[in-house]
């Protein structure tokens, strides 16, 4: 059953004919064409970037200790999620735990000769457990006894972010890396709300007058919504 209830007072884009609408929606297109254009010549960048070897790191993951080549399971390239963790908290980072979740099917990456995993702070056996509450399906490691973590900027007691590593022979190198805002163009979530006419509904947005804004980070699933959306039923 579908309820109807009425919009916002004054949320509501001005109404015109069909013609002036493919006008407007011309105009747009010029800017979201440029945009592309930019993200490719940003790709092309990022594929030309130096890269800094790194030492023999050791994680641990569901079977035990595990060197970071070997994390790669004979891929060449790797990105890993530094996901959040607090010591003895029931819940963990809302934000890394939500983000995680949408990551469901990643085996697209065998063919482009890569793999896609979450390394965190927590001790192996703690992060599989809230894995398993929360629903992830993705391939966790441990970095709590290795300053892995540390030294690719995801210290512990914060530090989230995105890495990507390329690995030749036994020596694993470090390409790339990002964290805050920039892990949004990873991710299908804010793509899909930022389509529509009220977008994220946060106060720093920039919105016509009356549309309905909220804090940031308001309208986010936190990680008992997660669970109970995604985990164990």
């Amino acid at each position: 059953m579908t309820t109807t209830t009425e919009s916002p007072a004054g949320a509501l884009p001005p109404v015109v004919d069909a013609d002036a609408w493919r006008r407007e929606l011309a105009e747009l297109r010029k800017r979201e064409k440029a945009a592309t254009r930019e993200l490719d010549a940003i790709a092309a960048q990022r594929r030309r970037l130096p890269m800094v070897e790194l030492p023999d790191y050791t994680l641990v993951g569901d079977d035990g200790p595990v060197r970071l080549v070997d994390v790669f399971e004979g891929k060449h390239q790797l990105i890993t999620y530094h996901h959040m963790w607090f010591d003895d908290a029931e819940w963990q980072c809302g934000g890394c735990t939500g983000y995680t979740s949408q990551f469901t099917r990643l085996d697209f990456l065998d063919g482009y000769d890569a793999r896609f995993v979450i390394v965190t702070q927590g001790p192996i056996d703690e992060a599989l457990a809230y894995k398993a509450k929360v629903g992830n399906t993705m391939t966790w490691y441990s970095t709590a006894d290795s300053p892995f973590g540390a030294d690719v900027d995801a210290p512990p007691g914060g530090g989230f972010g995105v890495n990507v590593f390329l690995r030749d022979g036994d020596t694993v190198y470090r390409t790339w890396h990002t964290n805050g805002r920039g892990t949004e163009q990873l991710s299908h979530t804010f793509p899909l709300i930022d389509l529509l006419p009220w977008g994220r509904q946060e106060e720093w947005q920039d919105s016509p007058d009356g549309w309905p804004k909220s804090a940031a980070y308001e309208g986010w699933l936190d990680s008992p919504d997660v669970a109970r959306l995604y985990g164990p039923q």
